[in-house]
C-alpha cells in the first residue's frame, strides 16, 4: 500500500469520479484508476463503485477515507520536514480560478516572497472549483483563494472573506448586439468551463447556450477578442479598468449584473496550518495585500499547476 494508491482513492472518492481526480492530480485517467486497482487488490475490497452519475464508498471504503486522508496529509507534512531539515525554503502552494492567477496571483507572490525574504517559495496554479477544498484538505495545496469552500464541514477547512468585486460583462463601445444575451457571442476564459464558476453561473442563469461561447487561452485574449468586435466578454470589473479607461471597451447593460462576489482565502485549521500557508493568511489581511488586490497586474497567462508534492508522490 503505498502513497500513490492513497491519493487515488482519496480524490477519487472526494471528487465523484476517475477523470475529476486525474485532473486534479495532472496524470492521466488510466494510472489513477491502475493505482486504485493495486490498493483494491491489496485490501481485497473494491472500496468505490459506481452510482448513477458518480462512485458510492462500500463500508470498508468509507472507513478508509479518513485515515486514508491522514495518511496523506502526514505524507506531505513528512515532505515539508526534510526539505526543513535540509535548509531548502519552506514551500506554499497556492490554488486559484484562472483569472485570480492570471491577474493577481503574482504581485501577491512577489510581494510575500520579499516579505519573507527569500525563505518561503510560493507557486500558484489554476484549479477547478471543486478540486481546490480537496487539495487544500489534503495539504497538497496550502491556501485556495476565490471562491467559498466551506459549506463541507468534514474537510474541517476555514474560509474567510477577504475582498469584495464585481462580475460585469463587457464590449467594444461600437459593438453591436442583436437579439437578447443568449444570442449573442460569448468570448470567455477556461473558467468559464467550471460549472463551479461564477462566470458559469451567470451563463446559465442567463440561459446562453453552448454553442454561443468561445473559450480563449486566458481571459486576456477573450478581451482582446471583444475589443475588436468579436462579443462580449464577463470579467472582473477592476480588473478590466484599465481597458474601459482607454475606452477598448464598455460595460454592457444585461440582467443579473453586475454579480456582487467576494473572495476568500480558504486554509486548513489554525492547528493544521503551516508555518507558510499562516503567514500568507495574515498578509492576506495587510494594506499591502489590499492593494495588489485591487490593482490588477498586466495580466500573465496561468499555466497548469501540479503542486509539487503530486509530483514527488507519482514520480
Amino acid at each position: 500500500m503505498t502513497l500513490t494508491q492513497l491519493s487515488a482513492f482519496v480524490l477519487v472518492a472526494r471528487l465523484g469520479s476517475v477523470k475529476a481526480a486525474a485532473s486534479a492530480l495532472g496524470v492521466s485517467e488510466p494510472a489513477v484508476s491502475q493505482a486504485l486497482a493495486s490498493l483494491r487488490k491489496y485490501l481485497d475490497d473494491p472500496l468505490l463503485t459506481r452510482s448513477g452519475g458518480g462512485m458510492a464508498m462500500t463500508p470498508g471504503g468509507s472507513r478508509l477515507l479518513t485515515i486514508a486522508a491522514q495518511m496523506v496529509s502526514l505524507g506531505a507534512e513528512a515532505e515539508s520536514a526534510v526539505r526543513s531539515a535540509q535548509g531548502a525554503a519552506e514551500q506554499l502552494r497556492l490554488v486559484a480560478p484562472s483569472t485570480i492567477v492570471e491577474f493577481v496571483a503574482g504581485p501577491l507572490a512577489d510581494a510575500f516572497t520579499a516579505r519573507s525574504a527569500g525563505s518561503i517559495e510560493v507557486s500558484a496554479g489554476v484549479s477547478a472549483t471543486a478540486e481546490m477544498a480537496v487539495l487544500v484538505s489534503q495539504r497538497l495545496a496550502d491556501v485556495a483563494l476565490g471562491p467559498y469552500l466551506g459549506a463541507d464541514r468534514s474537510l474541517g477547512l476555514v474560509s474567510e472573506p477577504i475582498f469584495r468585486c464585481r462580475l460585469v460583462v463587457l464590449a467594444a463601445p461600437d459593438a453591436r448586439l442583436r437579439g437578447a444575451p443568449p444570442q449573442w457571442p460569448w468570448l470567455v476564459e477556461p473558467g468559464a468551463t467550471d460549472p463551479g464558476s461564477d462566470v458559469s453561473r451567470l451563463l446559465r442563469a442567463l440561459g446562453v447556450p453552448e454553442s454561443r461561447l468561445s473559450v480563449f487561452p486566458n481571459q486576456t485574449a477573450a478581451w482582446e477578442a471583444a475589443g475588436r468586435g468579436g462579443g462580449v466578454a464577463p470579467g472582473i470589473a477592476h480588473l478590466a479598468v484599465h481597458r474601459l479607461r482607454r475606452r477598448e471597451l464598455q460595460v454592457v447593460d444585461v440582467p443579473g449584473t453586475p454579480m456582487e462576489l467576494c473572495w476568500h482565502a480558504t486554509t486548513p485549521p489554525v492547528d493544521r496550518r503551516s508555518v507558510a500557508a499562516a503567514s500568507m493568511r495574515h498578509f492576506l489581511g495587510t494594506p499591502e495585500a489590499m492593494k495588489l488586490l485591487r490593482s490588477p497586474g498586466a495580466g500573465v497567462p496561468p499555466s497548469r499547476f501540479r503542486p509539487p508534492v503530486y509530483v514527488t508522490i507519482w514520480s
